[in-house]
């Protein structure tokens, strides 16, 4: 079967993604210890837990502030988010290229706040992107569970044997084919490029 979609992740494979530099910025706004901040949301499973989904938009902000002992507000969060993400322009074109000949989207394991306020944290994928972009929460699940691969296809209507995912994650790509998906892992723009004219998913591949 022909690819009818392609499923991009986003953190390092459209952005490059710092968590180091996320949690240095919110250790000068909260006056915490970066371990601390560390601690309390990623090694405690917080984010992980409002990955699957657990928490609503606010409830996650109102809870991150609680576990660092500092009210963040949502200008905060999002700078903070923000400013750890760099864009790859590269990778951001040749999505755009692909989605000239085929259905794109995006899957990335993130929270609700995240879905609601990826305008301003990452303009760029709703540019690219539409609608069509998803964090796992929506699904109940995150990657690589295939669980969230499925459900994700679904919405998009698509069978897995016609879609292929693109995720810098072994494990990520791992599940996805575990869910029947075609999967890529990605390491440079060049080889998944390559991937892309094989499968005649680029503009200037023609018939």
């Amino acid at each position: 079967m022909s690819i009818a979609l392609v499923l991009f992740d986003m953190n390092d494979v459209l952005c490059r993604y710092d968590r180091a530099r996320r949690i240095a910025q919110l250790a000068v706004i909260t006056g915490r210890e970066p371990e601390a901040i560390e601690t309390a949301i990623w090694d405690s499973g917080y984010e992980d837990s409002a990955d699957v989904g657990a928490m609503a938009a606010d409830a996650y902000l109102r809870g991150f502030g609680e576990r660092i002992g500092h009210p963040l507000t949502l200008g905060d969060w999002v700078g903070t988010l923000r400013a750890s993400m760099t864009p790859l322009p590269t990778a951001l074109a040749l999505a755009q290229q692909v989605g000239q000949t085929v259905r794109i989207a995006a899957l990335t394991n993130n929270n609700f706040l995240v879905a609601r306020e990826i305008a301003a944290i990452f303009p760029a994928i709703p540019a690219i992107f539409g609608s069509a972009f998803s964090v796992s929460a929506e699904f109940g699940a995150r990657k690589p569970d295939p669980e969230v691969y499925r459900r994700c296809i679904a919405r998009h209507g698509i069978p897995a044997d016609a879609t292929l995912f693109v995720d810098d994650s072994a494990a990520n790509v791992a599940g996805a084919e575990a869910a029947g998906l075609m999967a890529h892992r990605y390491t440079t723009i060049e080889a998944l490029s390559d991937l892309l004219r094989q499968h005649r998913l680029l503009p200037s591949d023609g018939p």
